[in-house]
């Protein structure tokens, strides 16, 4: 007969190795984001592979929703199987991996193989969502309650300056030097295309904490095998007990809403710089290096203002501050303004998403962790493709990007419509019952 384990309290939660054992993947992981997503390869891509930049934004754009809907339809099934089998650290594993060699696999895409460049792209970031599914589990295991706001900006920060420090390398190496380092040329974009293989490695090597440090709770294992079926009945389970998790449910659809701005903000900020304000790759990059030195510094900041005045409240400050910037940015006729406009973004998206995932983290209910988290990615990704898609017709529409930006600023409004109904107090009830 398959039955659980019984519950034990988590030995790691407080440990200040595994905390920041913890946090450091997001330091290693954050180059793919910053570098492939949003600045360097998206804009190589709409420049160099693609026929043209209209056409490769459109492109572009149907990649990441085609990403947003995969992930948003495997990440609770994954994380419910993870949950019931023990298997968060597994699959953690499995998806890291796919997601370094094929980061590393897209230094060998040259210009023209538009294909081979957007299947090689989605397998990549695919993986990467999937593995952060895995990866935000940990976080109500290793954080005391208390500090829970905290731990999640401690990542949150630590992630921007991977980020950085990343960008600023191949800043340095690859794209600024008249001769690249490491033998590499400029002949066809070799040196952009190595970025890449900066961004693999950084990957690989400051994920090794993780994996030494943080283990896996298994103390609610299925026993005897049954592991999918467990799952799907407790799947089947969650969705009959919504009323329960009401709370969970009407901040899970807020923040459909205005994640779907920032996945926006994020996939076409660069394109937008370069298409719009004529940013060439190398101010792009340095745009890129000041948004993530600010959004660290607002992720660190903002991670104890969460702790003190709560997630929710977190959340809406963060999303006035975006909803300023967007429309800023927007409006904008002049580089010096776009910057402000790019500065603001950069300090309000880091709390904004730190505070996202501590507040979800207090609504999770124990031993679900892996189940819930892929309802968080679900949210995510189940419309992300909209403010991607909508962006990308609109500028085809209007030949201005300026056009389909605009789109964002209404996610935003929405979502924060949506949170305000949101009762911090009795979803944290939840997690303790």
């Amino acid at each position: 007969m398959n039955a659980p384990l019984s519950m034990n309290s988590n030995p790691q939660r407080g440990s200040k190795r595994a905390i920041w054992s913890w946090a450091l993947f997001d330091f290693a992981n954050s180059p793919f984001t910053t570098l492939v997503v949003t600045f360097v390869y998206a804009t190589y891509f709409t420049q160099a592979i693609a026929a043209d930049p209209i056409s490769g934004t459109e492109l572009w754009s149907r990649a990441v929703s085609i990403t947003a809907l995969i992930v948003a339809i495997a990440s609770p099934v994954l994380g419910a199987i993870a949950d019931r089998g023990g298997y968060r650290k597994l699959f953690f594993v499995i998806t890291t991996v796919v997601c370094i060699v094929a980061t590393a696999v897209l230094y060998r895409v040259l210009p023209g193989q538009v294909t081979l460049a957007l299947v090689v792209f989605v397998v990549a970031n695919v993986a990467f969502e999937a593995c952060e599914v895995f990866y935000n589990a940990f976080l109500p295991d290793l954080a005391p309650r208390e500090r829970i706001g905290f731990v999640s900006g401690l990542g949150w920060g630590l992630g921007y300056i991977g980020g950085l420090l990343a960008l600023v390398v191949c800043l340095v190496t690859l794209v600024q030097p008249e001769q690249p380092w490491f033998g590499f040329t400029k002949e066809l974009g070799e040196n952009i295309r190595a970025t890449n293989l900066v961004v693999a490695v950084w990957f690989a090597v400051f994920t090794i904490p993780m994996l030494l440090w943080v283990h896996e709770d298994k103390s609610r294992v299925t026993r005897g095998g049954g592991v999918v079926a467990a799952s799907f009945a407790q799947l089947l389970r969650t969705f009959r007990e919504l009323r329960k998790h009401r709370q969970t449910v009407r901040f899970l659809l807020a923040r459909l809403l205005y994640n779907d701005g920032l996945v926006t903000v994020f996939a076409f900020g660069g394109l937008y710089a370069a298409e719009t304000f004529g940013f060439t790759l190398q101010q792009v990059i340095t745009f890129g290096i000041v948004i993530n030195l600010t959004a660290g510094i607002g992720a660190f900041a903002m991670g104890y203002l969460d702790d003190i005045i709560g997630g929710k409240r977190t959340i809406i400050v963060s999303l006035f501050g975006l909803i300023g910037a967007t429309l800023l940015a927007t409006l904008a006729t002049s580089q010096a303004a776009f910057w402000v406009a790019g500065v603001l973004i950069g300090i309000f998206a880091g709390p904004n998403q730190s505070a996202s995932r501590s507040l979800m983290a207090r609504f999770i209910p124990n031993d679900m962790e892996n189940e819930f988290f892929g309802f968080f990615a679900f949210s995510g990704k189940l419309t992300a493709f909209i403010g991607p898609f909508l962006l990308g017709v609109l500028t085809v529409w209007s030949g201005s990007q300026r056009v389909g930006v605009s789109v964002v600023i209404l996610l935003f409004i929405a979502g924060m419509a949506v949170l305000y109904t949101v009762d911090e107090s009795e979803g944290s009830r939840i997690r303790g019952s």
